[in-house]
Parts: C-alpha cells; sequence; structure tokens
C-alpha cells in the first residue's frame, strides 16, 4: 500500500518525462536530454477504430525501426487512447512540436524513422489536411477539430499510456481520492458535488450530488457503486473511448463515489463487444489495487473499496439501470418495476449508485479544480462538457467534447467541418433510438438538457447522426424502430406489440403501401407506447418517428400520397432514367445485372423500368453521371 507521499513521489518522477505532451514547448528538449529523458515523444492512437486499422501494428514497427537506428534513447513510442478525430486515423503526434500524421499505414513508418527522426524532416503529405495550408504546419492542438473544443471527461485520452498508472498519477491522478478519504466528510463530499451541479451524462441529466444523498441517508449493512459501461446506441463510442483511453479516472471516481454514500464494493457493467476496454479495465485495477488506491484500507484508513468487472452479452435493454442489475444479479437483463428507489433499494435490494461512465470521468478533475471551475464552463442549468459521438454525413466524424450550451452548428460545421461533397444539411439525430430528429431550421439551438427537450429530442448518451438531402426522414424513423424491436425485452406489451406494430406501419409507408390513415395511427401507437412502457426503452421508442412526423411530416405524405420518396432512398419508390448527358459508352448496359438497358454505342441508352430492379449499378457504373434516380 502506498502513502500519500509515496504517490506524489511518482507524480513528480513520471511527470518529468511526460510533461512535454501538454506543453509543445521545444526548448524543454534539451532540459530532457540532459535529466536523461526521452525528449521526443510518438503518441500512437489505440482507440478501437485505430486499432482495426493497423494502430498497434504500426506502434511495434516504430517502436522496432527506432531501435535498430540507435534513437530508443532519444525517441519514445506510446500507445494511447482515442485522439478523437477518428476519419482520420490511424493518428499519430509527436510531442513536444504536436505533429499530426494523420491516415498512416504500415508502409509510411520507414518514411517516418528515416525522415522526420533521424534527418528532422517533416513527412508533409501525412500531414493533417487542416494541419498543413498554405505552406504552414499547425500543431495539433491549433487544428480546428479540437481548438473548439474543452476536454475534461476526456482530459487525458490520447495523452497518456492507458496501461501505465504512474503516467495517470503524474496527471494529478487520485490525488481527488486522497483528498476526499484523507480531509473530507462524506456529507463535505455529497455537498461538493451537488454544488458542482455535474448532472447524470447518461441520458436522464438527473443530478449526480442528489443520487448521492440518497444513497448514503438510506440506513443499510451494505451498499453498491455501479459503473453503467453497458453503452448501445448505434454509432455511439464515448464511454468506450474514456474505459480505452483513462480507466483510472472512472476507477477513482468510483472510489470517491464509494467513500461518500458508505459503499465498499463497486461494479463496471461493461459490454463484452469491448474487448480492449475490457483488457485495459483489467490492467487498470490490478494496477490501482497494487498500488493501494483499491482495496482494503486505502491511505492507511478504515475505508476500503473494491471493484470488479460484469460483461454484458449486448442487450440494448440492459443499459436501463434495474435491467443492468438483474444481469449482474444472474438473471436476464429484464427491466423491474419501479417500486423504490434504486438508491434505496437496488443491487440485491441494497442501496446502490448507478452513474455512466462519462458522469464518473468528471468526478476527479471536478474534485481538483473546484467547483466555481467546473460551474464556469457550460450554462448555469447545464454546467460542464458533453462528449459527443459524431457520425453521418459530415466529415470530421469522431469523438468530440464540447461545453454546454455550443450550438448544433458549431459542432456540425465548425468541429465537423461541414457536410461532405457539397450537400446539404438536412437534419440531426440526437440521443439515439431514444432521440428525436432537429431540422434545419433549429440548427443555432444550444446543446443542453432544456433545449434538446424542448424540440422533441433528447441529449442522450451523447450519440449525434448528422443528415444530408440524401436522407429519407421516413427511412430513418424506420431504422430506429427496427432496432428498437430487436432489442426489446418484451416483458410488457406496449414495448413489445406497440413498436412492432409501427414497424410494421413504416416499412409500408417506404414500399409504398402506406395509406392516409397510417399517420394517425402512429401518432395514437406513440402515444400509448410512451406513456404505458415499463422502462425507458419503451418510453422513448417512439421519438424518431413522433420528431419526424413534426418536422417531415411533408415527406409521410409523399410516400403516402404521391408513392414518392424526397430524398431518393425508399428503393421500391425509386424510378432511373438515363438523361441527355449519356455519351453511348454502353458501361452502364454491361453492368447492368438484369439486362434491363438497351442501346447503341454513341448513341443515349434507355432503362426497361418493368424489369430494372432498382440497385443503382448504372448510376454507380456511368462517366457522366447521366443516370439520375427520382
Amino acid at each position: 500500500m502506498k502513502t500519500v507521499q509515496e504517490l506524489n513521489k511518482i507524480k513528480e518522477e513520471t511527470l518529468a518525462n511526460i510533461e512535454l505532451r501538454r506543453t509543445e514547448q521545444k526548448d524543454i528538449v534539451d532540459g530532457q536530454r540532459e535529466m536523461g529523458l526521452h525528449p521526443t515523444h510518438v503518441l500512437v492512437c489505440g482507440g478501437t477504430g485505430c486499432h482495426s486499422s493497423n494502430g498497434d501494428k504500426i506502434r511495434e514497427l516504430l517502436v522496432e525501426k527506432v531501435k535498430e537506428k540507435g534513437l530508443d534513447k532519444d525517441i519514445k513510442i506510446v500507445l494511447t487512447g482515442c485522439f478523437g478525430l477518428c476519419e482520420s486515423g490511424p493518428n499519430i503526434v509527436i510531442y513536444p512540436e504536436g505533429i499530426f500524421y494523420s491516415h498512416v499505414k504500415l508502409e509510411d513508418v520507414d518514411e517516418i524513422v528515416e525522415e522526420h527522426f533521424e534527418k528532422g524532416n517533416i513527412v508533409k503529405r501525412l500531414l493533417f489536411k487542416e494541419s498543413y495550408e498554405e505552406g504552414i504546419i499547425k500543431p495539433v492542438n491549433e487544428v480546428n477539430f479540437y481548438k473548439k473544443q474543452t476536454r475534461v471527461a476526456l482530459r487525458n485520452c490520447g495523452i497518456i499510456n492507458p496501461e501505465d498508472i504512474n503516467e495517470y498519477i503524474a496527471f494529478d491522478g487520485y490525488q481527488a481520492l486522497t483528498k476526499v478519504v484523507m480531509e473530507m466528510s462524506q456529507e463535505e463530499v455529497i455537498e461538493f458535488v451537488k454544488a458542482s451541479n455535474l448532472r447524470g451524462r447518461g441520458g436522464a441529466g438527473f443530478p449526480t450530488g442528489r443520487k448521492w444523498e440518497e444513497a448514503y441517508k438510506y440506513p443499510a449493512d451494505q451498499k453498491y457503486i455501479i459503473c453503467n459501461a453497458d453503452e448501445g446506441d448505434p454509432g455511439a463510442f464515448m464511454d468506450r473511448s474514456i474505459l480505452e483511453g483513462d480507466p483510472h479516472s472512472v476507477l477513482e471516481a468510483m472510489a470517491i463515489a464509494g467513500y461518500a454514500v458508505g459503499a465498499d464494493q463497486g461494479y463496471i457493467y461493461v459490454r463484452a463487444e469491448y474487448p480492449i476496454a475490457v483488457h485495459r479495465l483489467q490492467v487498470a485495477i490490478e494496477q490501482a489495487k497494487e498500488m493501494g488506491v483499491l482495496g482494503k484500507k486505502i491511505f492507511g484508513t478504515d475505508f476500503s473499496f473494491d471493484i470488479e468487472l460484469r460483461l454484458g452479452a449486448g442487450a440494448f435493454v440492459c443499459g436501463e439501470g434495474t435491467a443492468l442489475m438483474e444481469s449482474i444479479e444472474g438473471r436476464r437483463g429484464m427491466p423491474r418495476t419501479k417500486i423504490h428507489r434504486t438508491a434505496h433499494k437496488g443491487l440485491w435490494g441494497k442501496p446502490t449508485i448507478i452513474n455512466n461512465v462519462e458522469t464518473f470521468a468528471n468526478i476527479p478533475v471536478i474534485f481538483q479544480k473546484g467547483v466555481e471551475w467546473f460551474r464556469g464552463i457550460g450554462t448555469e442549468k447545464s454546467p460542464g462538457t458533453k462528449v459527443f459521438a459524431l457520425g453521418g454525413k459530415v466529415k470530421n466524424t469522431g469523438l468530440v467534447e464540447i461545453p454546454m450550451g455550443v450550438t448544433l452548428r458549431d459542432i456540425i460545421f465548425d468541429i465537423g467541418g461541414g457536410i461532405p461533397n457539397g450537400r446539404e444539411f438536412k437534419a440531426i439525430q440526437t440521443g439515439g433510438p431514444s432521440g428525436g430528429c432537429i431540422p434545419t431550421e433549429y440548427l443555432d439551438t444550444p446543446v443542453d438538457f432544456e433545449s434538446l427537450g424542448e424540440l422533441g429530442s433528447i441529449m442522450g448518451s451523447g450519440g449525434m447522426v448528422v443528415m444530408d438531402e440524401n436522407n429519407c426522414m421516413v427511412d430513418i424513423a424506420r431504422f430506429f424502430l427496427d432496432f428498437t424491436v430487436e432489442e426489446s425485452c418484451g416483458k410488457c406489451v406496449p414495448c413489445r406489440e406497440g413498436t412492432k406494430r409501427m414497424l410494421e406501419i413504416l416499412e409500408r409507408i417506404t414500399k409504398g403501401e402506406g395509406t392516409p390513415e397510417d399517420i394517425e395511427r402512429l401518432e395514437s401507437l406513440s402515444e400509448t407506447i410512451t406513456t404505458a412502457s415499463l422502462c425507458g426503452l419503451g418510453q422513448t421508442a417512439a421519438n424518431p418517428v413522433i420528431s419526424t412526423l413534426k418536422y417531415f411530416r411533408d415527406e409521410y405524405e409523399a410516400h403516402i400520397n404521391d408513392k414518392k420518396c424526397p430524398g431518393g432512398t425508399c428503393q421500391s419508390l425509386l424510378q432511373f432514367f438515363i438523361t441527355d448527358a449519356c455519351i453511348g459508352c454502353t458501361k452502364c448496359a454491361r453492368n447492368c445485372p438484369v439486362s434491363c438497358i438497351s442501346g447503341k454505342v454513341k448513341e443515349r441508352h434507355v432503362i426497361d423500368t418493368e424489369k430494372c430492379i432498382k440497385c443503382g449499378t448504372c448510376m454507380e457504373a456511368c462517366p457522366v453521371h447521366a443516370v439520375v434516380k427520382k
């Protein structure tokens, strides 16, 4: 077990070697060398996205080549967590200059080592597009994607080695736990969290301090802390990235929560589909126990706290708190009827605190920097930041963290880089399957709990899907309903049967078989499912339909009355035509799988619409874009 003094010594020694990752000051290089430390750090993204593109192999090859060249005393290669800019991966950042290489491949390693490391020549062709403009090379923190973010929950991701507890300690890790256990009472800790007004980042936005207070006040011989890492929204990867890049921040926060409410046992319920996150959590828990910041009599006090992992089998409904607890207890993950508050009777009937990964990741830094600092970020009712997984029809897809109150326009067009291929923005879907679609006229809406709620959407856990003019909003609603039907546990009739009936109606509409009465049926079913379902999954399942009916009703009517899809997505309602721009190259006819295109060489071709299966192969094959769909 380490003492506070020993932790501070580890912090000082490790910080000396990694401080240059934050400073980006060239004048510290000589000082690093004089101290016998590595003056250059090469950080390789080790998040799931870059890992799937050989990020880990790139790091291994860099280590091998640097050693071959005898440069390993000056250059340290580090595998970190997600950098956030997933669109450009695999990513490498070289400190202290902050040189940002993107789309790096294994065959690029030799050139980086020989040109950059040996000769000092930056490999310009590998620089991220925005970091090299008009002959000027910008460091990574000057790129728009990062410059306009405020990183709190993601503060260490892409900076530290997530499998080295010493690096976490060097960046003030476990200082908050030290302060709490050694200097504060349980009541003081809870009042501190309440004063920060940190709201749950899992979707509902319930004040974290109030939740902790309920569990603290309720007497029991055993209490539990649960971290909900069962991230199931399509396209969401916020929690996964935090666990992969900064697992100790969650462990430290859970220990603080345990101290506050009087719990000595914690569980992290994480999806088994997150193997990298699971591995790094296992490593972090073992290291924390060895260091003495988890386990018995932490810092020599009477406070003990341990953490175990529980792996989920991929059921979306287990993200709901009571279903999650059922799963931990060994039963099928199905929601409970909420007779009692979880803070009173939760896991095994004992007072239980459940917060999600991002909520916990905020806790240590709030204790480090103070309530006023935290409340100085964001809005009065929604202080702090929010992490979003930005995806869909946007240039810079990836993970972003912005202060509450930043507008949707700023996120999509400044940080996200706008809509690719010169297309027009149409809508953004927030909150995953439980959220709603927000149209163009509300682009200047600030992102916070209240503002999104007023538009009929939610913040949710942080999914954001951008759509352009080629998206069909009826099909978008159908997609999310299809997901919800698949993931419903089937326990309550409104969700089990109601969502299925809604999906059937939407499928009919997208096939051109809808009737005017179908819109009324969708609205009636939405109301019933929302009010009568047992858990949050069913209660919010209709949101995609409700919001698209509210803002894009004309598209439903076009599908039903005109048998046309304005977005050009619903295959059953499409027709392909060849315009006068055709040059008669015959590529469309040669590629058509059903041979429904006729015409002579150098003459306009014609599509037999009766035989056409609407696969779009002709449009893809045409070199002059003469094939159009209507």
